[in-house]
């Protein structure tokens, strides 16, 4: 029993819990941003670009045969993941930051009142 008791303390942690809320919330903020990217950015880039379908711009590096499929480089959809990347990365710093300036504030607040 002493190892379930273990494992429940540090399965209750508030650090193990915080952990898997941000990556439950991490993983629907993806799907968000991967919907940003494919449905409201670049369509209007691909457009600029003269009808561009991103997702579909390959290499074909060796031909389809009939008993084969074609094998293609697909850098349409590696530029893609990058530009999610890119949101996320940026979302993620605009988030700490701002959670840094909190800190900062209230940590300005505390100082003060001693």
């Amino acid at each position: 029993m002493k190892i379930f008791d273990e494992f429940r303390e540090f399965a209750v942690k508030g650090n193990v819990v915080d952990m898997a809320v941000g990556i439950i919330i991490g993983g629907a903020f993806s799907k968000i941003v991967t919907s940003l990217v494919n449905d409201v950015i670049m369509p209007p880039v691909g457009a600029l670009l003269g009808g561009v379908h991103f997702s579909k711009l390959a290499v074909t590096l060796k031909a389809a045969t009939e008993t084969a499929p074609a094998v293609t480089l697909n850098y349409g959809m590696f530029i893609q993941t990058i530009v999610d990347f890119l949101i996320v990365a940026w979302s993620i710093f605009l988030f700490i930051k701002a959670l840094n300036a909190l800190r900062r504030s209230e940590e300005a607040k505390t100082d003060k009142s001693e």
